[in-house]
């Protein structure tokens, strides 16, 4: 595991734009024995708690994949998962607690919640007022981190975006040893039967390395982009009844890089933040396109949807994901995008074309139904003014071929990287496709299965 620089000391990174430190007086102390409170207090604890809320923003979007995946590392900006190798004392430690809290993992992230708010009341204006999707979080942010507590390489990168990511949240370093403290306390109750001194030292460690690599990012970050950007709709297409296509005009440059995404806040439900890809590669007039489906209950899509129009204002975080065209390669591009998932695979098409580039491109148009290839006529246009491009649309209903079937029928791929954006479903089923057929890990390219389980928000 990577070395800790602070151990048992608050994270000291200043903060770009006041100069103070991020550290506080009261940084938590490992206890000599496991934390135990009088029932009548974790019951009041406990019913403090409102019945939705969200992670503590500091590791809120620190997704992994359900313990059903075989690897978190699938899911970690689709790189490999580590190689085999002696797991450090430290490692052993944390996840032996993991394996503890499993069956009461609903429980642990109650009660930490309970802990934070009754403890930190102050934080409470950071959440929105109910965010039932992302009540896990925790849960996967742990597990992300103890899947890779020993590959520093993957959770460096990882832990980076996020520091850089959480700014919009108004995370600050101070708020940090309040959600470690928490942390602590949590785990400390429900893995009492393998909690000691060493196993709370080795997650004070852990969480401190982890923080301040979050902390780090985040300054630095502060130097050269703001926390978010304002972006006023300045288009709105109704393709469907329930899918959008929105233009937005950002208030000051953005950059990204084709195949990313961002987050979105609205108007309408404040704090409260979905992810969308972008459907085109970079464009001279700054403007931003995004595919958006209203989904039931879902409180930003439907807003995107059905109540977003030209002259609203609403609010981007910054890019992220690294589903994006290696230039400096000749391979071919086997791009599978599902529904709403066509947006990131358009723009990568785009990139390719930008360029100059007569790399094959092969996609794979994935829908229920006729009426789910509401981008059906660009992707053909695009194939009509590019001949190195191939655009085959598989319809479920439709379909003698599955999307993995069509997949094994039109190979061989031996020469090509592949790209997946859509539902997480389509996404499991088509990285078992494209590994069934030769194709190697560290050539399939897609973001965060849980990234899209939260975009459908």
């Amino acid at each position: 595991m990577f070395e800790a620089r602070h151990s048992m000391d608050a994270p000291t990174t200043a903060s770009a734009d006041n100069g103070t430190s991020g550290g506080v007086d009261g940084w938590f102390t490992p206890r000599r024995k496991p934390a135990t409170e009088p029932e009548g207090e974790r019951d009041t604890a406990a019913a403090s708690e409102p019945a939705e809320i969200s992670p503590a923003p500091p590791i809120s979007v620190l997704d992994a994949s359900p313990p059903s995946l075989p690897t978190a590392a699938s899911v970690v900006s689709g790189m490999p998962a580590p190689e085999a190798q002696e797991a450090s004392p430290d490692a052993v430690l944390v996840r032996r607690t993991m394996v503890e809290i499993a069956p009461v993992a609903d429980k642990v992230t109650s009660y930490f919640y309970a802990l934070l708010f009754v403890r930190h009341p102050d934080l409470r204006s950071l959440f929105p007022p109910a965010m039932d999707t992302q009540r896990d979080r925790l849960l996967k942010a742990l597990l992300t981190a103890a899947e890779h507590i020993d590959n520093s390489p993957v959770l460096v990168d990882y832990l980076q975006n996020l520091g850089r990511g959480h700014r919009k949240y108004g995370t600050r370093p101070e708020h940090y040893p309040a959600v470690g403290e928490c942390l602590i306390g949590a785990l400390s109750r429900y893995a009492e039967a393998v909690w000691d001194e060493e196993t709370e030292a080795a997650w004070v460690r852990t969480y401190t390395t982890i923080s301040q690599v979050m902390i780090d990012a985040a300054a630095a970050d502060e130097l050269r982009a703001p926390a978010w950007w304002y972006a006023e709709v300045v288009a709105h297409d109704l393709r469907t009844p329930d899918i959008a296509v929105l233009t937005v005009r950002p208030d000051q440059p953005y950059p990204f890089l084709a195949g990313q995404y961002t987050s979105v806040e609205t108007p309408w439900w404040p704090r409260v933040w979905r992810h969308y890809s972008f459907a085109s590669a970079p464009r001279s007039d700054g403007l931003l396109t995004f595919h958006v489906k209203a989904v039931p209950a879902g409180w930003v899509s439907n807003a995107l949807v059905h109540r977003a129009r030209p002259g609203d204002v609403i609010r981007l975080g910054p890019p992220a994901g690294s589903m994006t065209v290696d230039h400096a390669t000749d391979s071919g591009l086997l791009c599978l995008g599902g529904g709403t998932g066509i947006a990131p695979i358009k723009a990568l098409v785009e990139d390719v074309a930008e360029h100059g580039e007569r790399r094959p491109v092969e996609v794979f148009y994935g829908a229920r139904t006729d009426q789910d290839l509401y981008d059906i006529d660009t992707m053909l246009r695009l194939q009509q003014s590019h001949p190195w491009l191939s655009v085959r649309a598989i319809i479920d209903q439709q379909a003698h071929l599955q999307l993995p079937d069509a997949i094994r029928e039109y190979g061989p791929w031996n020469e090509y990287d592949a790209y997946l954006s859509g539902p997480p479903g389509m996404i499991r089923s088509g990285v078992d496709a494209l590994r069934n057929v030769g194709i190697p890990a560290d050539r399939i390219r897609h973001d965060a299965v849980e990234e899209q389980v939260s975009a459908s928000g």
